[in-house]
């Protein structure tokens, strides 16, 4: 992996590690601002202004979090578009609750250069970590 990339992806888990306490801002600040990014949490929203809202939106359903670890399955890059996917583990206060509860995500992370620097473009994340039943992607 690009060092320099490589340096974004390690940004990224400490923005993680930010915003399960409920803070957005370091996570928004590796995203592209421009129209094409798709959000990282929630229903489809396209382009900054709507990803960095719901980014704040979501954020403010996690507090006193901390980042457990990262399991990376695969990783690929060229000189100018990249991604990962990575088993994200963490702990956090979820909603109302004061307990911590353990929260695992499969993710994916496309980065994109522009002009000398990396940013993300999309964030895809799902809680299947383990194998599920075929009925469990039957919506009610």
């Amino acid at each position: 992996m690009l060092a320099d990339l490589a340096k974004l992806i390690e940004q990224n888990h400490l923005a993680v590690g930010a915003f399960v306490k409920g803070d957005p801002e370091p996570l928004k600040s590796l995203y592209s601002q421009r129209d094409d990014i798709a959000n990282p949490f929630g229903p489809p929203a396209k382009g900054w202004r709507e990803a960095a809202e719901t980014m704040d939106r979501a954020a403010t359903n996690y507090r006193d979090g901390e980042v457990i670890g990262f399991e990376r399955i695969s990783e690929y890059a060229t000189t100018d578009l990249g991604y990962i996917i990575e088993i994200e583990r963490c702990r956090s206060k979820v909603g109302g609750s004061d307990k911590l509860v353990p929260i695992a995500l499969r993710t994916t992370t496309i980065f994109r250069r522009e002009e000398s620097a990396w940013k993300i473009v999309l964030r895809h994340a799902d809680p299947i970590v383990s194998p599920r039943p075929a009925a469990s992607v039957v919506g009610e």
